[in-house]
């Protein structure tokens, strides 16, 4: 009976496992999320892991050992209840595969304004004016326009230090 499974995989080696999992007839699933970042100054989209090392398995350990899986490039080891390899509810893989990529959830992981955003700053020398988002400024800050000695004026701002209206 096929039964899931949790794996440590090496650290960035979660593709090569799933290559070499999958040619052994084992069914892998390991969450990921699209999210917007910044790097390099630039706001990237990309799909990231939501459990960063680690991949649920799904096999007969009838039919593929356990020392087999462990074995695969790209695989650490399992997570273990005492000496044997902890099983996973399968309901908890369903709830994750239904939630991996809703709207909801990519909402909280994507919280950048968009340039022309209405903000409001909350500290810092510039608390309490009303800023127009600009552009990124590195991984935690931005440049916002605001309006002073009625000229529009940019300037960096800490990322935490933004609300939006």
């Amino acid at each position: 009976m096929k039964d899931w499974f949790l794996l440590y995989c090496k650290r960035s080696e979660q593709e090569r496992a799933v290559v070499n999992l999958e040619r052994q007839s084992v069914t892998c699933y390991y969450p990921q999320v699209t999210v917007e970042k910044l790097v390099r100054g630039k706001r990237v989209t990309a799909n990231e892991p939501l459990f960063p090392n680690y991949m649920f398995v799904r096999f007969d350990p009838e039919q593929v050992s356990y020392t087999t899986v462990r074995s695969t490039r790209g695989v650490a080891d399992f997570i273990r209840q005492g000496p044997y390899p902890q099983k996973v509810q399968p309901e908890l893989l369903h709830q994750l595969m239904m939630n991996e990529n809703s709207e909801a959830h990519r909402e909280k992981l994507s919280n950048l304004p968009k340039p022309g955003e209405s903000m409001e700053l909350q500290r810092g020398q510039f608390q309490g004016l009303e800023a127009i988002y600009q552009e990124p400024d590195g991984e935690k800050r931005s440049f916002m326009l605001i309006h002073l000695l009625g000229k529009p004026v940019k300037v960096s701002v800490d990322n935490a230090d933004i609300v939006r209206r």
